[in-house]
């Protein structure tokens, strides 16, 4: 047999190698398999304990992105709307999943690790529009304790003991209930119920 003729032979062998392999059906959507701890699926803009936002607006993750798909637009904080700790936030914050690639170089750009990435897969809609995710599709959801911005950072402290993590959600509690109780957006339970722990 020549060279040829082996290589032939050889270069059939793996598709007739698979032929007999046991075909694996996946029984989507119905049944949903876990994805890997790891897996990029759709992003997310993250709080912190209090309900202040992380986002600062500062553009970095638009401009790592390789697709063009980020648009942020910064404003100014003030002392009566207070958006996030600091000097700014993010006013407009958009995610074109039409162009995202989902490699997560803007989660790497992200100073403040306002933006990270969820399990979320299943992204497809009906409409280009519906693809474009605004700042309110993005946000994480308001956990018990915390306020709906905008609302006052917790007394005694910075925009500093933010970024550093020094805002546990204890602490975070106490002032996130007293704002959600004047601005009538508490989620936890009424003076009258007994709390169980």
């Amino acid at each position: 047999m020549s060279e040829d003729q082996r290589r032939f032979f050889r270069g059939f062998g793996v598709p007739f190698s698979q032929m007999f392999k046991r075909v694996t059906t996946e029984q989507y959507p119905e049944d949903k398999r876990p994805t890997q701890p790891r897996y990029h699926g759709r992003h997310q803009l993250n709080r912190y304990a209090d309900g202040l936002e992380k986002c600062i607006g500062c553009e970095l993750c638009a401009w790592a992105c390789p697709a063009d798909a980020i648009y942020v637009e910064g404003a100014d904080n003030t002392e009566v709307e207070r958006f996030s700790p600091g000097e700014r936030y993010g006013r407009v914050y958009q995610i074109n999943y039409l162009r995202c690639v989902f490699c997560g170089l803007c989660i790497e750009a992200c100073p403040t690790r306002a933006l990270t990435m969820t399990n979320e897969y299943e992204l497809a809609d009906d409409t280009r529009a519906a693809l474009i995710y605004e700042k309110h599709d993005l946000l994480g959801p308001m956990l018990t304790g915390m306020a709906a911005p905008p609302h006052a950072m917790v007394p005694g402290t910075t925009d500093t003991d933010y970024y550093l993590g020094n805002i546990t959600h204890a602490v975070a509690t106490q002032v996130g209930e007293a704002e959600a109780r004047r601005l009538g957006t508490w989620t936890g339970p009424r003076d009258d119920e007994e709390v169980t722990a």
